[in-house]
């Protein structure tokens, strides 16, 4: 009773705007598949095309068509965006969802370039964000799957993963103190800082080679860190293994709640699992 009194509270969406959030937000249909299939040609051809302006060759040859180009791309991610705002019932909480400010920012820089200088022009490669929609377009149930356990495996193992990195930070911060003190400045650690940044280069096992220890009790330093960098690097792949296979996998769907934006629905589920929203 509860729940029908709730539903009855919330705005009822019109069947234009009903069909137009399964086209535009899910793939469960042929009509939506197809939406986001050809959304990510464009997607991928409007990157094609700020990569190609960026030659400096290609752009002083085909400079008009490249921005007339990206103007058309503009427009009709324009016109994709505020159709998604138009057909959910809260545009806002979807204008501040990760998607919706990336949505945004993949139209802004070409009308602010209008004003400002090109060099922001370059920011649109940020559309290439909208490629992890690929997930639902296709909608590979598997990977759905496991794509919401290994989140739910990183949730899960926060804490753990935070001990690990304060640990890792505090030997950064003992080793680098200790080269600063053992090596000074005239092996090239002139602060903490700067020898913190070395710890952690070595430590990674990438090693620069633009800082490097002279002294015999530097190099047995730097050969400690590079073994116990070697010894870290499976620790947080080790939890997180753990955690996975601890998460109970389940079957998703690509349905998405027209109020409160949420996935990762049952197959089976008729309403939001976060807002209660019918879907």
């Amino acid at each position: 009773m509860g729940r029908m009194q709730t539903e009855s509270a919330r705005p009822v969406m019109s069947p234009l705007r009903v069909g137009l959030h399964t086209i535009i937000f899910e793939a469960d249909t042929r009509a939506g598949k197809l939406f986001d299939v050809l959304l990510l040609a464009t997607i991928i051809l409007s990157i094609l095309v700020v990569m190609l302006d960026s030659v400096k060759a290609i752009e002083k040859e085909y400079h008009v068509q490249l921005r007339a180009a990206e103007w058309v791309f503009t427009v009709l991610f324009t016109v994709e965006y505020i159709l998604r705002l138009v057909c959910v019932k809260r545009p806002w909480r979807y204008a501040f969802s990760f998607f919706g400010l990336v949505d945004l920012l993949s139209i802004l820089p070409t009308f602010i370039s209008l004003i400002l200088p090109t060099e922001l022009y370059s920011l649109l490669v940020i559309r290439s964000l909208r490629l992890l929609r690929v997930f639902r377009i296709f909608k590979l149930a598997r990977f759905l799957t496991e794509a919401t356990a290994l989140r739910q495996a990183m949730w899960a193992s926060r804490a753990k993963i935070t001990v690990f990195i304060v640990t890792v930070m505090t030997v950064v911060i003992i080793m680098g103190s200790a080269m600063y003190l053992i090596e000074g400045e005239k092996s090239g650690f002139t602060s903490i800082p700067q020898s913190m940044y070395w710890a952690i280069v070595t430590m990674t096992t990438v090693g620069y080679g633009d800082i490097a220890p002279v002294t015999m009790a530097g190099k047995t330093i730097a050969a400690a860190i590079m073994i116990m960098g070697y010894s870290m690097i499976i620790i947080p792949t080790g939890i997180i293994s753990a955690e996975i296979i601890q998460t109970s996998s389940r079957s998703v769907t690509t349905q998405s709640c027209p109020s409160c934006m949420a996935e990762d629905h049952l197959p089976d589920a008729a309403y939001c699992r976060l807002c209660g929203s019918k879907l």
